[in-house]
């Protein structure tokens, strides 16, 4: 049956996944161990706490931390307490954490202490001005609409919440209020709103609904073969569509284990393979790549591992059969996007080497993949999203009067309806399996004093696949140096988007409407 008729919304998903799988485990962090019962119980407090702060249904609730059992039980209760779920990137920095937190009028924050050595709330703090002065209405002046912030650790500062704290707020709550809360949400409701950037430089908020959500990672999970015996190392970040759905909404709904992974590392990667017995390992290829030629491989016990999902980037064909051949793994490729609901394309169980490496696999059911005279793909399906957050104009310009999604991305469709990428028409590149978009990083590095003009660009990356380089115009007299534009850049974005090369140039190409010629920058010669 499918996800989205089976269970209808997000909440209900959670209630039924305990309902049939009550003493298996859902969440493996540490030494933590939850059963999907108690993951149920979990979620229902932070439910609760929610409506003891004042969440109502469709506010925006916002999570700002890394992969952990923590954030799956705070984004599942505020979505059952009927908000609007906003995963945070962990690599933004204050102000771009502030900016979507403002953009969405954010209800509540639930942000992780220090992680990797940053404060996130200090960087926030530092994002939007000091803390408020006494009988101020929230914990940040310059975020007006975010009433309260939760702390997931032991201490906060002051105005903000600890966790504890916080869940013990909803203790009061009647459970009967939470559960009618839960049960009230409706299918066709936004979920959530994953924010990514587009050409015009300024990030942008893609609404997905509860049943887009179960009917899309319903179909995913049946192609996938996964089922209540696996156990799944989620690496890919929880505020990516591909780790919160294909990670968390997947194993609810096939009642299967996660093992969150909150930092890219490969020891630890082989280490939780090996004692967690994973047997289903989403993630990029780089991090498939970092395994098999990892000197300590044959130190873990891998037997348990059947199922390698990729995608987001160019699978080497040796790859794939290296992991076939070396790990006696199935390896599936696929292709999507945010903007719809992650999933457009998946190659399928038994797909031949060949057609794994060199295409995305077929649409998935129910989804049209068309090519259009611009070599474009188009996708149109019942899983495109409603729309970008408040933004109709940005809406109309993605999702045409046919209801096509235009996608920026460039391909072809073979006799068997493999989707195979070929370039993109957006200038975004990908850094490591994350998306960076040129025009939100020319935007800042404009704003040195020093920089008068600047076009940015990917280029081959050995480690990460591609980086960014900067092609810049100095402003008259100035002496500013690659160095100095890249320190600038570090401390204003996430890393991922930060230029490893600037070349200096006079001027920039452009063409005779002004536009800058960014092949003619691509043609030339790297360092």
């Amino acid at each position: 049956m499918r996800g989205d008729l089976e269970f209808g919304s997000i909440p209900r998903l959670v209630a039924e996944a305990a309902r049939r799988h009550g003493d298996r485990e859902a969440v493996v962090d540490g030494r933590s161990r939850i059963s999907y019962a108690e993951l149920a119980a979990r979620v229902e407090r932070v439910a609760a706490a929610c409506v003891a702060r004042g969440v109502e249904t469709g506010d925006r609730v916002a999570v700002w931390a890394p992969n952990t059992a923590d954030w799956i039980t705070a984004a599942l209760g505020a979505i059952s307490a009927g908000a609007v779920l906003v995963p945070l990137n962990t690599r933004y920095k204050g102000t771009e954490a502030a900016y979507v937190l403002d953009r969405t009028r954010a209800r509540l924050l639930f942000v992780t202490g220090t992680f990797l050595g940053t404060s996130y709330v200090a960087s926030l703090r530092r994002a939007v001005g000091e803390p408020p002065s006494r009988g101020s209405d929230g914990p940040l002046p310059g975020l007006p609409g975010l009433r309260d912030v939760v702390v997931l650790a032991q201490d906060a500062p002051p105005d903000f919440h600890t966790w504890k704290d916080f869940l013990a707020g909803g203790d009061t709550v009647p459970r009967e209020r939470v559960r009618a809360r839960a049960t009230a949400v409706r299918p066709d409701a936004p979920s959530d709103i994953m924010f990514t950037s587009g050409t015009t430089g300024h990030p942008k908020g893609v609404v997905i609904t509860h049943a887009q959500t179960l009917r899309v990672y319903g179909v995913w999970s049946e192609l996938a073969g996964l089922t209540a015996e696996d156990r799944c190392l989620i690496v890919n970040p929880f505020f990516h569509t591909f780790g919160y759905k294909a990670g968390i909404i997947a194993c609810l709904l096939r009642g299967a284990t996660m093992v969150p992974q909150s930092v890219f590392n490969v020891d630890t990667a082989l280490a939780n393979i090996s004692t967690e017995h994973i047997s289903v390992l989403p993630g990029p290829p780089t991090l498939h790549q970092a395994i098999l030629d990892h000197p300590a491989r044959s130190q873990h016990d891998l037997s348990a591992l059947r199922l390698v999902v990729t995608g987001a980037a160019v699978v080497p064909l040796t790859l794939v059969e290296r992991l076939r051949r070396e790990l006696g793994v199935t390896v599936l490729t696929a292709y999507g996007l945010t903007e719809a609901s992650g999933t457009v394309a998946m190659c399928r169980r038994g797909d031949p080497a060949q057609v794994i490496a060199s295409t995305s696999g077929r649409a998935i059911p129910d989804t049209e993949v068309a090519i259009a005279d611009n070599g474009e793909i188009l996708v149109r399906g019942y899983h495109i999203m409603t729309g970008y957050f408040e933004e109709p104009q940005e809406t109309a310009k993605a999702i045409d009067k046919d209801g096509w999604l235009h996608t920026g991305d460039v391909g072809v469709l073979d006799a068997a309806g493999n989707l195979r990428i070929t370039d993109r028409i957006k200038d975004m590149f990908i850094v490591g399996g994350f998306n960076a978009y040129p025009a939100e990083i020319e935007r800042v590095v404009c704003r040195h004093p020093d920089v008068l003009d600047v076009a940015v660009v990917g280029v081959p990356d050995a480690r990460l696949g591609e980086v960014g380089k900067a092609y810049v115009v100095r402003r008259p007299d100035s002496t500013i140096t690659g160095e100095d534009v890249i320190a600038w850049a570090r401390r204003e974005m996430a890393n991922y988007k930060v230029p490893r090369q600037v070349e200096f140039l006079s001027e920039l190409p452009r063409n005779a409407s002004g536009k800058v010629l960014k092949g003619a920058l691509r043609a030339r010669p790297t360092t």
